[in-house]
């Protein structure tokens, strides 16, 4: 008997040059990734590097990559040297955007100013109601060299939004972009920067109609609220065809306003797994470039004469590159579509180009003009879900095995066959985009879906081949007054949309609360989904443990206590549940903290922990549980009278006002000042009484989008 042969060092050369020969032609694949890893080190840093170094480093990743070209080099060292020019150009690229987009921000302190403004546009609402984005004329106390380019105001509870293009003024009470709810949680004032919102704030009062005069104007602000304005009114009229339940979802998905949208809806679909279906991304892309793709396949075929002397498959793919760039400019351009529309118009762009068009290179591409223009993208949710959920996907197909066509099957049978092949297709998909995406909804939403595969298995169908297109045919036929049945086509596909969420999510365990993990393990997280896509060959596996980093990875003790950044709020854990001590004030903040920590927050109002009795001033420690007092109130006498009670019965006093002069026995006390500093705090008791401190401030930096604290 022949004993086989045991390995050795030379069989395991072979082997791995045999695996290192299976990634010729793929070397392009990993320059988005380099480019994108350079532009994380720069948002990573903790304080804005000089313009100067920024020059510099372009200038360094000019240089190798012009030796990486012209000189005789080895083709890996020319690979290395290509890899990190990108990585250099990404990072240099991202601190000149960072300057290129550099605008005024209102001043801390939240001073209530006039503002005199154009509606630009109506905002997705938030928790106080519906908001405007606003192109101001001038803000008192402020000169125009101070004036922010842009800045985004709530109007009261049941307002409407005035349309796009309307000339206002109102008192609004302003301040700059709010930082991170908690320590760690994401910045909404990074993208309000890169935005060109430099402020915040709440209507006062009923809005006052100015004439609206526009001469004078930029020709692009002017058409910027032009196009704006067509979109608000087909809003309301899509609203008011299909009344409120479903004509808000339909606007939404149409529009991308999101403000006629019941609550309830949303939080259906979100605890289905849902909730991508109301922001225009990749999904709505796909379907309206893929139905006038095949439409006018369909026609050109249709003509023998036409389709003898020309390209049909080019022409419809300018006709779906003409229809996604439409539908951008119909959603709004917001970052989720720009990034959609760019991924769909380069796959239009290689079927021009007689190259494939679903196809790694061509993300690739896109990824890497998106990059290029917006390199801030690396660090928002949506950007790093689609572009991992499209990887995987691209590499599914790559992978998926091509089934034989039988010559004379009966009809019967190939329905059969068909059926199970698009019901595996269709799992198979469902499956892999939610794994790809899993990590950052994990870590940026502390959400889980349980049951998003058969909700998404059983909606695709709807949105795909009803929804959808009818939207599209009724929002087309409505200019010549032939929309209502395609839109009452819609409605129906609204209706089983609601349907399947509802009762999804009404199953028991529907949604889970997840704590973050550690901010390193999305990286490597992505950087492992990345590898398993890109690479060929078994060796692809050894990125699954790095793709898993936010799963496996383990959670921090959850804080015992919560601090909002103004200190104007706070929350208490209790086990596995955290208690909001002011429920009606910085409620967001309360809700991104306890989901972070794995908390379900309590949503009583009438709730309050053991130990601590609360007025609408203050609370103070009733001597059981955490030794804590909170004072809210700014009224000199009602704060001192509430600041000696705390020092006499707590080990830890917060304050929302500065200090008050006099002694104090407790072991520490916070005030406004260091709030200021500090940003949102976290804090961890620990057992010999003492108390251990997270900050949100350290964890930011020092950056442009980081708003000095109140002189």
């Amino acid at each position: 008997m022949r004993l086989a042969a045991g390995p050795s060092l030379a069989r395991i050369r072979l082997w791995l040059a045999r695996q290192a020969a299976l990634q010729e032609g793929r070397f392009g694949l990993w320059t988005p990734v380099a480019l994108g890893c350079g532009a994380a080190l720069y948002f990573v840093l903790p304080a804005e590097p000089l313009l100067a170094l920024g020059l510099a480093v372009l200038a360094v990743a000019a240089l190798l990559a012009g030796l990486s070209r012209g000189a005789r080099l080895r083709p890996s060292t020319v690979r290395v040297l290509a890899l990190v020019a990108c990585l250099l150009a990404g990072f240099g690229l991202a601190r000149l955007r960072t300057e290129q987009v550099r605008a005024p921000v209102v001043p801390a302190g939240g001073e209530v100013r006039r503002v005199e403004a154009w509606v630009l546009d109506v905002a997705s609402p938030g928790q106080g109601g519906a908001r405007i984005l606003l192109a101001p004329v001038s803000i008192s106390g402020l000169s125009p060299e101070a004036t922010p380019i842009r800045i985004r105001l709530t109007l009261g509870a049941g307002a409407l939004p005035p349309a796009p293009g309307t000339r206002i003024a109102t008192p609004a009470l302003l301040n700059p972009p709010p930082p991170p709810s908690s320590p760690g949680a994401y910045d909404f004032a990074r993208d309000a920067f890169f935005d060109g919102v430099g402020g915040v704030g709440l209507a006062l009062g009923d809005l006052q109609v100015r004439p609206a005069q526009a001469t004078g104007l930029p020709s692009a602000l002017v058409l910027q609220m032009r196009v704006n304005a067509f979109r608000w009114d087909l809003t309301r009229r899509l609203v008011e065809t299909m009344g409120p339940d479903r004509g808000g979802l339909a606007a939404a998905m149409t529009t991308g306003h999101e403000a006629f949208v019941p609550t309830a809806q949303v939080e259906a679909l979100r605890a289905a797994g849902l909730a991508h279906i109301i922001s225009i991304s990749g999904l709505h892309m796909a379907i309206v470039g893929g139905f006038v793709f095949g439409l006018a396949r369909l026609a050109v075929a249709g003509l023998p004469s036409l389709a003898l002397r020309i390209a049909g498959r080019k022409i419809a793919a300018l006709a779906g590159m003409v229809a996604v760039l439409a539908y951008l400019v119909l959603s709004g351009a917001p970052d989720p579509a720009v990034r959609s529309a760019v991924t769909a118009c380069a796959a239009f762009a290689a079927i021009l180009a007689d190259r494939r068009a679903i196809s790694l290179r061509t993300l690739a591409l896109a990824a890497t003009l998106l990059l290029i223009l917006r390199p801030e993208a690396v660090t928002q949710p949506g950007f790093q879900m689609s572009f991992a959920a499209t990887a995987a996907l691209v590499a599914l197909a790559e992978a998926w095995p091509r089934p034989v066509r039988e010559i004379s099957a009966p009809l019967s049978v190939r329905l059969v066959q068909g059926a199970g092949a698009a019901l595996a297709a269709g799992t198979m998909i469902s499956l892999v985009a939610g794994l790809a995406t899993g990590p950052f909804a994990l870590q940026h939403f502390n959400r889980v879906a349980v049951y998003g595969l058969p909700a998404n298995l059983l909606t695709e169908p709807i949105s795909t081949l009803l929804l959808m297109p009818a939207l599209a045919l009724g929002v087309l036929l409505s200019a010549v007054g032939l929309g209502d049945l395609p839109l009452a086509a819609a409605g129906l596909g609204v209706d089983a949309l609601n349907a399947v969420a509802s009762a999804i999510s009404g199953l028991p365990g529907a949604e889970r609360v997840v704590a973050s993990a550690p901010p390193w393990t999305l990286p490597v997280a992505f950087l492992g989904l990345l590898f398993i896509c890109l690479w060929r060959g078994p060796l692809r596996w050894l990125g699954l443990p790095l793709a898993l980093a936010v799963n496996l990875a383990p959670r921090l003790p959850s804080p015992d206590l919560w601090v909002a950044h103004d200190a104007a709020s706070a929350a208490v854990r209790i086990e596995t549940s955290a208690v909001a001590l002011r429920p009606d004030v910085r409620r967001f903040g309360a809700e991104v903290w306890s989901r972070r920590r794995g908390l379900a927050l309590v949503a009583d109002q009438g709730a309050r922990p053991g130990g601590l009795a609360c007025g609408n001033h203050a609370c103070q420690p009733t001597g059981e549980g955490l030794p804590v007092a909170f004072i809210w109130t700014r009224r000199r006498g009602v704060l001192e009278r509430e600041f000696r009670s705390a020092c006499a019965g707590a080990q830890l006093v917060i304050l929302r006002a500065p200090r008050p002069s006099g002694p104090c026995a407790a072991q520490l006390v916070l005030d406004e000042a260091d709030f200021q500093r500090g940003g949102a705090l976290e804090l961890w008791r620990r057992p010999d009484g003492g108390w251990d401190a997270l900050w949100s401030g350290p964890l930011r930096g020092s950056r442009p989008w980081v708003a000095p604290p109140a002189q």
